[in-house]
């Protein structure tokens, strides 16, 4: 260690004497600051009366002592006195800050310069060292220090909210332990993206995703309720809460993002609210299957006592045909919803003509129209609005959209269905003048269950199926629909539908005539319900087959060692062996009849097990008999041909 103290060489003292009385005064008086100089070995030659104050020190206490006595144990086992005394030679000028010791041993933060001096003839001749007591800043600065990292550590620890920083941009700057636990991003994967990431693609393509952040800055907040995305791609019910931040000048400096999962809340509320629906939904479903039972039992009587009576007996087997489709449109209904709902439900697309499948809609429709006395006015003619999907599923949404129609309309009114091109998209228009939405019903018309205010009467009927199953068959083509109404009876509801559009495809080839069939060809119906196989065989005699049945698995494989069959229409759901294991049975034959699988299971999971038993087909009860005698006979045409 340098020597802390020698006595100064009086003509150094005198060498530097300051002849200015004045400018001695001057330095002299200065309180806040301590003022002093160094000889080249860092001796101290003078002090002030802030060195006084500052560092405890009296004149004749520390005058030719070395400055390393300011400086904590520690730095000066580093040898910082030293280094610091070789940058202001090198530079001319050192400046830090620090921890420094006054005189009875307490710690004060610093600031220090120390200045290079020479003198006229250029020859080096020590420093001068100015120091600041900046302890009261530094607490300040420390406590600031603190009290941020005690508000860094309870928005880090916080994990029911995802709380994290925008810049002005809307990219993200910060993200803690909720954001990370509500959507699965760790923040290296996120600081510096775009917010947007985690809103759902139909926000991010309408523009709503950017208009959050327009209306927070303008308004200085912007609350949404709504879905957002995980990284897995799964989503999340969330409330969410965009402030827009300004410093102390009004500069505004990015947003903060706060937001909540709500969706347990909403499962909750959901199932409470669905657990209601339900429960009238039931009460609709057993009101809306007993009326077409009631009819159809009737024209069993009127049959049974018709005896020679054939016009009697054409109207009642009438009855019983309309109301039979009618109840397997609900069934069918159902079991859509059901599909959808569980993201089982398969959807064809094709290259479709929107005009043919609305002219079909019509054509079918027609009927209904004219027993309501309504006037349709249609504008549906333009051939070349082309879209990919699925024609059944088309000719399923406009049907049910004006059914609605005709429905809700009364008698005489008028129902418009037009069609026409905007951008890249088709928009189809059904219209009428009906009684309307009332407007609180309007937001959630698409639900399911969901219908409006009717007496005990119903008059409309229906289980608030369709329109929901409009809704999500068209989300599954890449379209959505909307539905205006003002509520005011007269003025009625219009529902638009849209349409991703596609080129006209090039002409499609026609279908492969059949060959002559040999006649008659056999076929075994094999089903547990006797009822059912008795009369399906009955009808194939009707159409010159030679029709046979059997009711159970076991019954169905001697049926046809025995018989040696063309065709199988073979149930699923068979008691002893199902109907897949004696299709595989059947299969190991040299020569296998033709099998086709009748079910009431139509989801994609038991096709795709048909099929893999060896089935040619998988068809859903009820089988429309007319389809099911022209794919019959095609299939047999075919292997006739092979």
């Amino acid at each position: 260690m340098p020597d802390q103290r020698r006595a100064v060489p009086l003509r150094l003292r005198d060498s530097w004497a300051v002849s200015d009385s004045d400018y001695r005064l001057l330095v002299d008086a200065v309180s806040d600051y301590a003022i002093f100089m160094l000889d080249p070995g860092g001796h101290v030659l003078t002090w002030n009366t802030g060195a006084r104050k500052l560092k405890g020190y009296e004149a004749e206490q520390i005058i030719g002592r070395h400055f390393s006595v300011f400086y904590p144990q520690s730095r000066i086992d580093e040898g910082w006195p030293e280094q610091e005394l070789r940058a202001a030679i090198e530079l001319g000028r050192f400046e830090d800050e620090g921890w420094r010791v006054r005189a009875d041993g307490s710690l004060f933060w610093a600031n220090v310069i120390i200045t290079k001096l020479v003198d006229q003839n250029g020859e080096f001749r020590g420093f001068s060292k100015i120091t600041r007591d900046l302890t009261e800043r530094r607490q300040q600065e420390e406590l600031l220090r603190l009290s941020e990292e005690r508000f860094r550590l309870i928005v880090d620890g916080v994990k029911d909210y995802a709380i994290f920083m925008l810049d002005p941009a809307g990219r993200i700057a910060s993200w803690n332990a909720g954001a990370q636990h509500n959507t699965g991003y760790e923040a290296i994967e996120v600081i510096g993206q775009p917010a947007t990431m985690f809103h759902p693609p139909e926000l991010i393509s309408s523009g709503t995703a950017n208009d959050e952040l327009r209306i927070a800055l303008r308004e200085g907040r912007h609350e949404r309720i709504g879905w957002c995305v995980r990284k897995d791609g799964s989503r999340f019910w969330a409330s969410i809460v965009l402030t827009a931040l300004h410093d102390p000048s009004g500069r505004h400096r990015g947003f903060a993002n706060i937001t909540r999962d709500l969706t347990d809340r909403r499962r909750i509320s959901t199932l409470e609210d669905e657990s209601r629906r339900i429960t009238t939904f039931l009460a609709m479903l057993g009101h809306e299957l007993r009326n077409p039972l009631a009819p159809i039992v009737n024209a069993l009587h009127i049959m049974e006592r018709a005896d020679r009576d054939e016009e009697a007996a054409r109207g009642a087997r009438q009855v019983i045909g309309g109301q039979v489709r009618h109840i397997t449109r609900m069934v069918d209904d159902l079991l859509d919803i059901g599909r959808i709902t569980s993201g089982k439900i398969h959807i064809e697309r094709k290259p479709l003509q929107l005009s043919e499948a609305l002219h079909e809609v019509v054509d079918t429709l027609m009927p209904a129209l004219r027993e309501k006395r309504h006037s349709l006015q249609t504008e549906i003619d333009d051939a070349s609005l082309w879209i990919l999907g699925d024609r059944t599923r088309v000719v399923q949404i406009v049907n049910n959209l004006l059914a609605n129609a005709i429905k809700f309309t009364p008698e005489g009114g008028r129902i418009g269905l037009s069609m026409s091109k905007r951008g890249g998209k088709a928009e189809i228009f059904v219209r009428d003048n009906g009684p309307g939405i009332a407007p609180e019903l309007l937001p959630k018309i698409f639900n399911l269950f969901v219908q409006g205010d009717q007496d005990m009467a119903r008059p409309q009927g229906g289980l608030g199926l369709g329109l929901s199953l409009v809704q999500q068959m068209v989300a599954l083509h890449g379209g959505d629909v909307t539905a205006h109404s003002t509520g005011n009876a007269g003025e009625g509801a219009e529902f638009e539908l849209r349409l991703p559009l596609i080129p006209a495809p090039a002409a499609l080839p026609g279908p492969r005539p059949t060959r002559a069939l040999r006649q008659p060809a056999r076929i075994l119906i094999v089903d547990d319900n006797r009822d059912a196989a008795d009369t399906m065989a009955y009808l194939f005699e009707t159409f010159g087959y030679e029709a046979t049945t059997a009711y159970d698995g076991h019954a169905a494989l001697a049926a046809v060692n025995s018989r040696r069959p063309d065709v199988v229409l073979l149930d699923i759901g068979l008691p002893g062996l199902s109907g897949l294991d004696v299709a595989r049975i059947i299969n190991v034959g040299r020569e296998a009849p033709l099998l086709i699988a009748v079910s009431g299971y139509g989801q994609d999971k038991d096709r795709a097990a048909s099929l893999e038993a060896g089935f040619r087909a998988h068809l859903t009860k009820p089988v429309n008999a007319n389809e099911l005698l022209a794919y019959i006979e095609q299939l047999l045409g075919e292997r006739d041909s092979a």
